[in-house]
C-alpha cells in the first residue's frame, strides 16, 4: 500500500447524496462533450478478451492481469482488461470507421497490481476513446490540438458543477500548458518525475507532458509504457521524440498533480517494430493484433482514456477516490481514513 495524503481538517463539500447527484452530472454531460469534440459515437466495449491474442494492454508491462478459465471454450483462459487501446482500433477496422470520426467506450477494468492510495484503486474506470487519422496526422501538433480539445470539454464541464453546487468553485486556468518529459527533466534535474510533474503542476495548473515511454537524457523513462499501443520512440521537428504523454491538473485538496489521462498517436508498422526491438520483445509480433497492425489491415489512429473516478474526484474536491467509487481496501487504509474525516464508499 502506497502512502496516503490526508489533508488537514479534510470534510467533504458535499455529503453522500449530493455526491452521487455530481457524479451522475459529470459522467453525463463530460461524455457528450467528448464525443461532440472529438467526433466520437459510443460503442459496447469488453470486460475481459481471450488470453494469447495481444488485445490486453501491457500498460507499463509489468502489470498481471486477472485471469480465469472459460468452461464453455475448453477452459481457455480470459482476462479483465486493463484498458482497451488494442482493441477499440481492432473496433474502428470492423466498423470501417472513417478518417476524422472515431468510438468511445466505458471501460471497466481490474488492476490487481495497483499500488493502493487517494488515487489509484483495483476498480478503474475510464472513458477509452480512438479516432481515425491520417499518416500526415501522426504530428505532435495533432496530439496538441486534441488535447486542447479534450481540455475544452473539461473547462465546460467545471462550469457546469460550479453551477449546479455554488459551493465549488471552478479552479482551472483556462489553457493547458505544453512541455516534452526531457524539457522537464532538464528544468528540474534533481527532482523524481513524480515530483517534477507536482513542481511544473503548480506553476501552471494544468500540463500535458509529451513523450513517456522513451529513454531521456538521464538513461531513464519519464514513466513506463508498453511497446505496442503509443508511439514513443517517433522523432519530433525539436529533435525529442515521443507522440505520447499525460494530462496532469494541480489538485489543491492533496496538493499534488493529478493525472486525468493517458493518450498518444499509436504505434505506425515502423514505431511498432523498434519499440518491441527495444523491449526485447519481437515475439509478440506474431499475435493476433500485431499481426494484424503489421499486415497494415488496422488503421492509424490516436487515443486515450480519461480516468471517470479521478475527474468526479476532483470537481467534487474529494480526499480519496474512494470517495468516488466502491472498491476493495486494506483494513489499515480505512482506518486512517476514517480517522482523517475521509468516509469511504
Amino acid at each position: 500500500m502506497a502512502k496516503q495524503i490526508l489533508p488537514k481538517d479534510y470534510k467533504p463539500i458535499l455529503g453522500r447524496y449530493d455526491t452521487e447527484a455530481g457524479i451522475k452530472l459529470i459522467k453525463d454531460f463530460f461524455q457528450d462533450n467528448l464525443s461532440t469534440g472529438l467526433h466520437l459515437r459510443r460503442v459496447t466495449g469488453p470486460l475481459f478478451v481471450q488470453q494469447g491474442l495481444g488485445l490486453n494492454d501491457d500498460l507499463n508491462g509489468v502489470e498481471r492481469p486477472v485471469t480465469f478459465p472459460v468452461k464453455a471454450m475448453g477452459d481457455v483462459r480470459a482476462e479483465v482488461v486493463h484498458s482497451l487501446a488494442k482493441w477499440k482500433r481492432l473496433t474502428l477496422a470492423e466498423q470501417n470507421v472513417p478518417q476524422g470520426f472515431g468510438i468511445y467506450t466505458d471501460m471497466n477494468a481490474i488492476r490487481a497490481d495497483e499500488d493502493l492510495d487517494n488515487i489509484h484503486s483495483l476498480y478503474v474506470d475510464q472513458w477509452d476513446w480512438e479516432r481515425v487519422i491520417g499518416e500526415d496526422e501522426r504530428t505532435v501538433d495533432v496530439l496538441k490540438k486534441t488535447v486542447k480539445n479534450i481540455y475544452y470539454a473539461l473547462l465546460r464541464t467545471e462550469f457546469l458543477v460550479s453551477e449546479r453546487f455554488p459551493q465549488i468553485r471552478p479552479s482551472l486556468p483556462e489553457k493547458v500548458h505544453f512541455i516534452h518529459a526531457e524539457e522537464l527533466l532538464q528544468r528540474y534535474p534533481n527532482l523524481t518525475p513524480r515530483e517534477r510533474e507536482d513542481a511544473i503542476c503548480r506553476e501552471w495548473g494544468a500540463v500535458f507532458v509529451i513523450g513517456i515511454g522513451g529513454k531521456l537524457s538521464n538513461g531513464e523513462p519519464h514513466d513506463l509504457r508498453a511497446p505496442d499501443y503509443d508511439d514513443w520512440t517517433t522523432p519530433t521537428p525539436d529533435g525529442l521524440f515521443g507522440l505520447n504523454g499525460d494530462l496532469l491538473v494541480w489538485y489543491d485538496v492533496l496538493g499534488r498533480a493529478l493525472e486525468l489521462s493517458s493518450m498518444g498517436i499509436r504505434v505506425d508498422r515502423k514505431a511498432l517494430l523498434h519499440q518491441l526491438k527495444l523491449t526485447g520483445q519481437e515475439h509478440r509480433a506474431e499475435l493476433y493484433f500485431h499481426r494484424r497492425l503489421l499486415d497494415g489491415t488496422l488503421p492509424l489512429s490516436i487515443g486515450g482514456g480519461i480516468g471517470q473516478s479521478r475527474l468526479c474526484m476532483m470537481y467534487l474536491r474529494k480526499a480519496h477516490i474512494g470517495e468516488i467509487q466502491a472498491s476493495v481496501w486494506p483494513e489499515q487504509l480505512r482506518k486512517e481514513c476514517a480517522e482523517g474525516g475521509i468516509p469511504l464508499i
